[in-house]
């Protein structure tokens, strides 16, 4: 039974009145909402499957137990990379015939934790992608029972066994090196704020590169990745001028340092050499064009995918740690005297 004699598909209200119960009732079992006894729900969804009721998507995961949905909770979708990850694994997604919903959560808010996942979890999400770039998101989840498969993005040593990471100390190691090469020895780091995971390995990849090639560090200055926040950095740090080179965390705060620099009618790279991270698409049209290190997010987006339904290929188990790439381009110099 599908289309009634008039050609109608069958209603809500046509699956209460068959099933016995109201099409509140019904909607409940829909949404999966946790107070419907397991009779009832199976009530109401084998007559959801005699009379083919599809009202959506939700519907048909609930009947087939596939909603080709895989979700993404997300802490922080405005800035560039978590933003970047989400577009790569939609783009990966659709390639395999999956949708893909997003449900965003406040890292401040312990409470929105829990709900986002709900919220997926009543989607009938094959699987889960969390994008948190903060540490306390990932203890909140470590707290939840999830019953499908999922990856974290750069949660590195907070979830090792779900973990898939661009290479963030590496990246921020091949930065400090191409500074050090050049002949700086007087490298500041901008870094991201605090409880940013990726802010903290690169903040450790520029201090391990300059201990591994003995030179001397200082206090690496914590940022909040804005480009106003570079600048006034940069105008701060030129009051004193003892320094050559600067590492930023990311490659907004590169765009305000090196606002600050030409401000002070000083030359970037022939005064102070400014080298960024994550490669904004901005970044090769700053002037100078931005020396900074590139994360492949479609390349990321599609492993996530990957290790979620399997690889497409039939290949062997996803490598969980992207190496990122040095961008070179005019922003970095040889060293001048201060």
């Amino acid at each position: 039974m599908s289309d009634d004699a008039t050609g109608r598909r069958p209603s809500i209200r046509d699956v209460a009145r068959l099933a016995e119960v109201s099409h509140q009732t019904v909607s409940r079992v829909i949404n999966n909402h946790p107070s419907i006894r397991p009779e009832t729900r199976e009530r109401v969804l084998a007559v959801m499957a005699q009379v083919q009721y599809r009202p959506n998507r939700a519907a048909r995961a609930l009947v087939t137990s596939r909603s080709q949905t895989i979700g993404i909770l997300s802490a922080s979708s405005t800035q560039y990379g978590p933003a970047s990850s989400i577009a790569a694994i939609e783009s990966a997604a659709r390639e395999r015939g999956y949708w893909v919903s997003t449900a965003n959560i406040s890292p401040h808010d312990p409470d929105s934790i829990p709900a986002g996942i709900a919220h997926l979890m009543a989607q009938s999400v094959e699987g889960l992608v969390v994008i948190a770039p903060q540490v306390r998101v990932f203890r909140a989840l470590a707290e939840q029972q999830l019953d499908v498969p999922y990856v974290t993005l750069q949660s590195t040593e907070l979830d090792p066994q779900h973990a898939l990471s661009v290479d963030q100390i590496a990246g921020a190691r091949l930065a400090t090196r191409h500074l050090i090469q050049l002949g700086h020895r007087w490298i500041y780091h901008l870094a991201g704020p605090q409880d940013w995971i990726e802010a903290e390995a690169r903040m450790r990849g520029f201090l391990e590169e300059m201990s591994a090639n003995d030179v001397p560090t200082t206090a690496p200055i914590l940022g909040d990745w804005t480009a106003e926040f570079g600048y006034y950095a940069g105008r701060e740090l030129l009051r004193v001028r003892d320094f050559t080179a600067v590492f930023a965390s990311n490659d907004q705060m590169a765009l305000g340092l090196m606002h600050a620099i030409r401000d002070e009618g000083l030359d970037v790279p022939g005064d102070i050499s400014v080298v960024g991270f994550d490669d904004i698409p901005e970044s090769a049209h700053f002037w100078p064009p931005l020396t900074t290190v590139r994360q492949d997010f479609a390349d990321l987006g599609r492993r996530c995918v990957d290790i979620l339904l399997g690889p497409a290929d039939g290949s062997d188990a996803v490598v969980a740690a992207i190496v990122p790439e040095l961008i070179v381009r005019d922003s970095s110099g040889a060293v001048s005297p201060i």
